[in-house]
């Protein structure tokens, strides 16, 4: 079963996934993708306030903040990780559960990074928002850092999240019956 819809003026199929016997979401996935990518950046852009620095995390919104930053101008945009690397010194941390995980994840800002954005405008990008629990995640690091957060954006917004007045999207993805029906 698939969703179709129209994004940045892409018609795309998403695949229906179940999360569980009560629950499916439709699979949005940017990687691969080289056009979609492109078009959501340049369409965020240009709902986006003025920013010095934008931060994603490491997941599927991996290309988006590396294209809107390509696009931007940018030389330099941020990437909270799922685990701590070795090159990673005095760590900034935020546990998360996400809709799309079945378990606690813990975000880690190389410190760095939490420096370079201290007093900065920071635009915080996600593929897609459901609970807002990454976001939330996210937000916290850029807090923690000191950054200034002048917007949250994501090219989907999912379930509750659509009635979310603090963040930009560009189009409604609904959630799903078990038999691929959206929940209305």
């Amino acid at each position: 079963m698939v969703y179709t819809m129209c994004i940045a003026g892409l018609s795309r199929d998403l695949k229906i996934c179940p999360l569980n016997e009560n629950l499916s979401i439709a699979g949005f996935i940017m990687f691969g993708d080289v056009e979609l990518t492109e078009a959501c950046a340049a369409a965020l852009l240009k709902k986006a306030p003025a920013f010095d620095v934008l931060i994603t995390a490491e997941s599927k919104g991996i290309p988006l903040a590396y294209e809107m930053a390509r696009q931007a101008g940018m030389n330099r945009w941020l990437l909270a990780r799922k685990g701590i690397k070795a090159y990673m010194s005095n760590v900034v941390k935020h546990e998360v559960t996400s809709i799309t995980t079945s378990h606690k994840q813990t975000l880690y800002l190389d410190g760095d990074d939490a420096a370079y954005m201290k007093g900065k405008r920071v635009l915080v990008v996600d593929d897609v928002i459901s609970t807002g629990e990454s976001l939330e995640a996210l937000c916290s690091l850029v807090r923690a850092s000191g950054g200034e957060i002048v917007g949250m954006m994501t090219v989907l917004a999912e379930g509750e999240a659509q009635e979310r007045k603090d963040i930009t999207y560009l189009e409604k993805l609904p959630l799903f019956h078990p038999d691929g029906t959206p929940i209305e």
